[in-house]
């Protein structure tokens, strides 16, 4: 029988939009776990730490160097009886930090029925047949482009901003204007549907405006930003000021000169994240992450359909034709994390503010608890749960154990937690010991005991 406590060595990935050297936390995290394939270089940028058993890049034991594919197949009681029957034999979630120095693409990632019909008909560009809903927990400050606005707001910038009427072209912005005006917080299926129609036309014809004219667009765009500040776009709207949004466009240009995306910002809600704060994201659901190290859990799925912000594939008719076209303000799409139950503080903890929170979205291939043990000494017991765990040390240092195994735990390390397995968490520095910890749970998800 496998030991339920393995320690991972985690590949990290190199993209364009990563932070560089030792300013990335990714990096960071992987190089404290000695390897002979990594060590950081200091003019290279790194982008995301994985965590699971995604073929792209799968985790191995640090001591045998197997996969952890292979530990929780040779060996199922890791996973439990259920989780193995749901998901053939392989981790529901895959768990990452994202270490961002300049925008992701705009992108969204497909459901599960078009996950399998993109991936059997492009395997190249969409590598597996599953959905990826996901969830985002600030490590540090992040900004990211988040969701369709609420209709009055994309109204608003549709006669504030010149540029991006033009590119709409006017047809479709009086369409828009003339289905959504007086209902645009309407709750009437009907009026919803219509207002979802008027929006998909007007984001489609955005989408598909010519190089030449996003050009041009993009020239006159700057100038209104640069010469409007505080003012730019009407004072920015209800949610965001002219000068955030000014200085937005100016920063983003500097990142992609001339893309779609400037005018993309338009349409979805800007969104600022503090450490400890977080926001979920359905399939289909329209992003691009713009700064910050965070903490990423998503279905076990590496599908982007892209369409902005990137210099790889794009799909615009594909991201056009899935979105769900739902608008809200951002608040709905930030989570309300709140105290995990299913743990014991010792004396040490209570008295230092410690504190275990829970991030539980509403799916079942993942939840996320956050320990944080604010002192040495402090303790967290957390029982044992029906399912598979991997968690990650972000700050401070301490001491992991299942059963009578006990090991060290720093920033960086990763370790994998069998099913039934109760966890012992214990700090030993005078800085704040913090961790995440992804699971799967189905019978009697945490936090939402039936």
């Amino acid at each position: 029988m496998q030991v339920p406590l393995i320690r991972l060595q985690c590949g990290v990935n190199s993209y364009d939009w990563g932070k560089v050297g030792k300013d990335s936390a990714a990096a960071k995290f992987a190089a404290a776990t000695p390897s002979d394939e990594f060590s950081i270089a200091q003019d290279k940028p790194y982008a995301e730490l994985w965590m699971g058993t995604h073929p792209s890049l799968p985790s191995k034991d640090l001591q045998t160097k197997r996969t952890l594919l292979d530990l929780v197949q040779d060996n199922q009681a890791l996973m439990s009886p259920e989780v193995n029957q749901r998901y053939e034999n392989k981790l529901p979630f895959l768990f990452k930090v994202l270490s961002i120095n300049k925008a992701l693409s705009i992108q969204a990632h497909p459901n599960k029925k078009l996950a399998e019909k993109l991936h059997a008909k492009d395997p190249k560009n969409y590598p597996d047949d599953n959905h990826k809903p996901e969830m985002t927990i600030a490590v540090t400050p992040f900004d990211g482009l988040c969701g369709f606005r609420p209709l009055a707001e994309i109204a608003h910038f549709l006669a504030n901003v010149p540029t991006l009427r033009w590119l709409v072209g006017e047809d479709a912005a009086a369409n828009f204007e003339s289905t959504v005006k007086g209902k645009e917080t309407s709750d009437d299926p009907s009026t919803i549907n219509a207002n979802k129609k008027a929006l998909q036309k007007l984001f489609t014809a955005l989408m598909n405006a010519s190089k030449q004219g996003i050009s041009i667009a993009t020239k006159d765009l700057l100038q209104q930003a640069e010469s409007e500040g505080e003012s730019f776009a009407g004072s920015g709207g209800p949610t965001n000021t002219g000068k955030e949004l000014s200085d937005l466009v100016v920063r983003l240009n500097g990142q992609f000169p001339d893309d779609i995306g400037l005018f993309v910002l338009f349409f979805l809600n800007y969104v600022t994240l503090q450490p400890g704060e977080a926001m979920f994201l359905k399939a289909d659901d329209i992003h691009a992450y713009l700064s910050g190290d965070i903490i990423e859990t998503m279905a076990s799925s590496d599908n982007v359909v892209r369409a902005g912000f990137t210099p790889k594939f794009k799909d615009v008719s594909t991201l056009t034709e899935m979105l769900t076209y739902s608008y809200a303000p951002i608040s709905e799409q930030k989570m309300d994390p709140v105290d995990y139950p299913y743990c014991t503080l010792n004396a040490a903890s209570y008295k230092s503010s410690s504190g275990v929170t829970l991030y539980d979205p509403p799916i079942e291939e993942f939840s996320v608890v956050r320990t944080l043990l604010a002192s040495s000494g402090s303790k967290a017991t957390l029982e044992p749960i029906q399912g598979p765990s991997i968690i990650i040390c972000t700050e401070g240092s301490g001491k992991i154990s299942v059963g009578p195994r006990v090991e060290d735990i720093k920033p960086g390390y990763v370790y994998f937690i069998g099913a039934t397995a109760e966890l012992v968490l214990e700090s030993e520095s005078e800085e704040p010991f913090v961790t995440f910890k992804a699971f799967c749970e189905l019978a009697e998800k945490e936090g939402n005991k039936l």
